[in-house]
């Protein structure tokens, strides 16, 4: 509340919050459309590997050439205009910058990038969830010791999750359950790349002229994504994950406190206190009645008779104990809605969710018999999908984070189903994200 109010008031005083942008794809591009229409904030910078590729994104977004003329972050800075650089790193350590946002979806280089802005003392809003999930909680514990806010974006699903799960609590409710929908089958864990597009009911020219990328579609089929997004939601909000990690049981917004309780009442958490994903179909491929597919949701328990009564006469739908209920949020807007965590890091330093301890993890998990010699392709690949479970588990198989399972060659045979582990892979140990995981590894095993 209030963030318009005081986003006025840095415009009226001709300070407005100086972000500077990594990364102009669809998230990037999505928050672009929406920053000329909001005071109180300057986008100085965009960096981008092609600034072709950003320049045409300001383009589509409504921007006038002549507002992205500056050749440089200073001439922007005193114009009131916006560059477009390669360098990210510049960008970073410009003065002309207070709040950095990496929209690339590089674990590697979201990695590179956190550290670099704690080292020049600016805030983070990482859009790159991946890089949250593969290292966030040491990523965060280090912005904290150098003074920086490091936060998850607001618009996409885990910052809303986060919210939810919030709000609940602040309200004196206890969370049975948070997270969101998609749409789960199991044989999607074994999708490739070249088999997504029949799973989304498009041919491959359908999706070839709406310029969608197999690999990225394929994340968000084959349950990485929901892993990922997930891992960053635990690590957030004290909810963990089940020791088999995700179910995905289908389940639409009238059944949220039916199912989505633990399992001594009825429902079918492994625990109170649960991150889960809900699918919008059945497992016979119907679909679920009013799904969640776009969606986030938080179930939480009454605590009192009277709370039940007040859930009964103020109309909200529980199990039929009356003693679970759950709020939702049909659809969330990706980039439409990060101007959301630019303004309260901005204004109040405060992130829009943040890790404070490792409890998920996203390990890689083999789609098929894999042999020795093959190269792993990360995320939505052809090779591995990202498993969620507790961190405690993913230390005690030594299980390959799937953030770092991308161009490494495997020394062993893995199975069909299993989780690929460290000892598997041959892998650079000087990297720089290698070492940092390995470090939050350490920190967090004591």
């Amino acid at each position: 509340m209030n963030l318009y109010r005081l986003l006025q008031q840095r415009a009226a005083q001709h300070q407005p919050i100086r972000v500077g942008l990594i990364g102009a794809g669809k998230f990037g591009s999505m928050y672009l459309s929406q920053i000329p229409r909001t005071p109180g904030v300057h986008l100085v910078a965009i960096a981008d590997l092609s600034i072709a590729r950003a320049q045409e994104a300001l383009s589509r977004t409504g921007w006038a050439s002549e507002q992205f003329s500056a050749k440089t972050l200073q001439e922007a800075y005193q114009r009131g205009t916006t560059c477009v650089i390669e360098d990210a790193h510049a960008l970073i350590q410009s003065d002309a910058i207070e709040i950095v946002i990496d929209a690339t979806g590089h674990p590697a280089a979201g990695i590179a990038h956190v550290l670099a802005c704690c080292a020049a003392g600016k805030h983070i809003i990482m859009v790159n969830v991946e890089a949250d999930a593969l290292a966030g909680p040491l990523l965060a514990r280090k912005a904290a010791e150098a003074g920086v806010v490091y936060s998850l974006a607001y618009g996409d699903q885990p910052a809303l999750i986060c919210e939810m799960v919030d709000w609940a609590r602040a309200a004196g409710f206890e969370v049975m359950a948070a997270g969101k929908g998609t749409k789960y089958l199991p044989e999607y864990h074994a999708s490739t790349p070249d088999t997504v597009w029949q799973h989304y009911g498009l041919s491959h020219e359908q999706a070839q002229l709406g310029g969608m990328n197999a690999q990225m579609f394929n994340s968000f089929l084959d349950g990485t994504k929901s892993a990922i997004e997930m891992a960053a939601v635990a690590n957030a909000t004290g909810l963990t994950p089940a020791p088999t990690g995700l179910a995905f049981p289908p389940c639409g917004v009238d059944d949220l406190p039916r199912i989505l309780r633990p399992a001594h009442a009825g429902g079918q958490l492994h625990h109170a206190g649960q991150v889960e994903v809900v699918s919008c179909i059945e497992r016979d491929s119907r679909p679920v009645f009013r799904d969640l597919r776009w969606g986030v949701y938080v179930t939480f328990e009454a605590g009192s008779g009277y709370v039940e009564r007040c859930f009964s006469e103020y109309g909200l739908l529980t199990d039929h104990t009356g003693r679970y209920t759950a709020m939702y949020k049909p659809y969330h807007l990706i980039g439409l809605e990060l101007g959301i965590s630019v303004a309260s890091v901005g204004l109040r330093r405060e992130p829009t969710g943040a890790p404070d301890a490792w409890r998920g993890d996203v390990v890689a998990c083999a789609k098929r018999a894999l042999q020795a010699g093959e190269r792993l392709d990360g995320e939505g690949g052809f090779t591995v999908y990202g498993k969620l479970m507790p961190a405690a588990d993913s230390l005690a198989c030594a299980g390959l984070p799937l953030g770092l399972a991308h161009g490494v060659r495997l020394i062993r045979d893995v199975s069909a189903g299993s989780c690929v582990s460290w000892s598997d892979v041959e892998i650079d140990t000087t990297q720089q994200a290698v070492r940092v995981r390995r470090e939050m590894e350490t920190l967090f095993s004591r």
